[in-house]
């Protein structure tokens, strides 16, 4: 596969490694971004874990909550500038307002909304304000009590980030607490029974490969990722990090000291995992002034 240098721009901005380590990187790897990154992690280049995809799509989050049911839901548009409009945020305001009475984007998309199903409220808006839209996904979470927390607030209950957390009794500051520390450190699961195994498995043989750089015996290889592992979920796992307001404790036992259990949370970020197509405005109205 032919390594282009967006390609290794890419991997460049993802990881900060320098540029041939980037281009020897995707060249072992036949072009494969994320076995890649796994290499020049391998190989210590890699600065940081980060995912190769770029949270560029723009929108809004908006969240709702009625009794023990919270709901997330995703409005895409092209520019930021409709996520600022009154109109536009009315609009995912009443999608929100219908989605705590559905379970999947399908139902949503179907349902009532002022006498048109919300897919053709959201056909007409597009023509209304000029711009393409989406209804891109929503999520549903359920709980004795649910609290939410929109980040970056536009308009009450909607923003760039969107978090529910569900917990078994009622302490609505402690919730908010918790739904702070998620938006803010975006933990991959609620505990490690709850983490992908695939995810596990990747950064075991990541974690094994990097220890077999070190020359060292298998048996004490195999001792270093047991203490990598745990440090592993400690990270990634929201139960098992440190609470960003106690450092001291980790959110766990922050919560067993609130007297609840969180059971359950959900976070949802503006773009997330949408590529968008880098705009270079000046070539732009170069090429529709025919230059």
């Amino acid at each position: 596969m032919a390594i282009t240098a967006a390609m290794v721009k890419e991997l460049r901005d993802s990881t900060g490694a320098g540029m041939m380590d980037a281009k020897k990187a995707l060249t072992e790897n036949d072009g494969d971004m994320d076995a890649a990154v796994d290499w020049l992690r391998t190989k210590g280049l890699a600065k940081a874990a980060k995912k190769s995809g770029r949270t560029a799509a723009e929108g809004l989050v908006a969240v709702k909550v009625a009794g023990g049911r919270g709901v997330a839901v995703e409005v895409n548009s092209e520019t930021d500038f409709v996520g600022k409009n009154a109109d536009f945020q009315a609009m995912v305001a009443g999608v929100a307002d219908v989605a705590v009475g559905v379970n999947s984007v399908d139902e949503l998309k179907a349902a009532d909304m002022g006498g048109k199903s919300v897919e053709t409220v959201i056909t007409d808006a597009i023509a209304t304000i000029g711009e393409n839209m989406s209804l891109r996904r929503m999520s549903v979470l359920e709980g004795a009590s649910v609290v939410s927390y929109v980040h970056n607030a536009a308009a009450p209950g909607m923003g760039k980030i969107g978090v529910l957390v569900a917990l078994s009794g009622e302490n609505e500051a402690f919730g908010k607490q918790v739904a702070m520390h998620v938006a803010a450190v975006n933990p991959a699961s609620l505990s490690e029974a709850d983490l992908d195994p695939a995810v596990v498995e990747k950064e075991k043989n990541v974690q094994m490969d990097i220890a077999r750089e070190s020359g060292k015996p298998e048996a004490v290889i195999e001792k270093m990722i047991v203490g990598r592992m745990k440090k592993f979920m400690a990270e990634v796992t929201l139960l098992s990090q440190s609470f960003v307001v106690n450092p001291d404790l980790t959110v766990g036992a922050a919560a067993k000291e609130a007297g609840v259990e969180i059971t359950g949370f959900v976070r949802l970020e503006v773009g997330e995992g949408i590529e968008k197509k880098e705009e270079n405005f000046a070539e732009e109205v170069a090429a529709q002034l025919g230059r």
